[in-house]
């Protein structure tokens, strides 16, 4: 397969035996060359508050550009494959979590399975996943809507908090 930029979003409000959830970040990131997905460029760490319930743990959240030479389905089970490694448990909808890696981009394509759905369904509403991807590729357009990276992180309407860690 030649070779595609995908976009993954990173998570976490846990930090799973690490110092922090920015080290269990850090961890899950020195895995994805391993699982041949070498790192093109990421975000700073981002922070906002928990949602849909902002009382639980505050989230990190970034945002890697990955070189994935695998088709989406595989890229998937690989991202998932490094999440179930850090103890993720999927389960409850928006439950505090070590590690939530969401692919939100695989080379422009569209597509809808029952377990994948490219673009991220989602992902433009978040400007903890569009600020982050903003900062990197802030002409990065969006596979169905057209607009970019930036546009989308201003007009985000959940986790409107978000900001760089720095």
């Amino acid at each position: 397969m030649k070779p595609v930029r995908a976009v993954v979003a990173l998570g976490s409000n846990l930090s799973g035996g690490h110092g922090s959830p920015e080290d269990l970040l850090e961890a899950a990131l020195s895995l994805f060359s391993g699982a041949g997905l070498p790192i093109l460029r990421r975000s700073c760490w981002w922070t906002s508050s928990a949602w849909p319930d902002p009382s639980a743990n505050e989230y990190r959240n970034g945002v890697a550009i990955v070189e994935a030479t695998i088709d989406a389905d595989e890229t998937i089970r690989r991202l998932l494959g490094i999440e179930a490694r850090f103890g993720r448990r999927r389960g409850v909808r928006n439950a505090d979590r070590t590690l939530d890696l969401d692919l939100i981009d695989h080379g422009g394509r569209v597509m809808s399975s029952p377990d994948l759905t490219l673009p991220h369904p989602r992902a433009h509403e978040r400007r903890f996943v569009m600020g982050p991807l903003a900062e990197i590729a802030p002409d990065w357009r969006h596979p169905q809507s057209g607009f970019t990276a930036s546009d989308l992180a201003a007009r985000a309407v959940v986790g409107r908090d978000a900001r760089p860690a720095r």
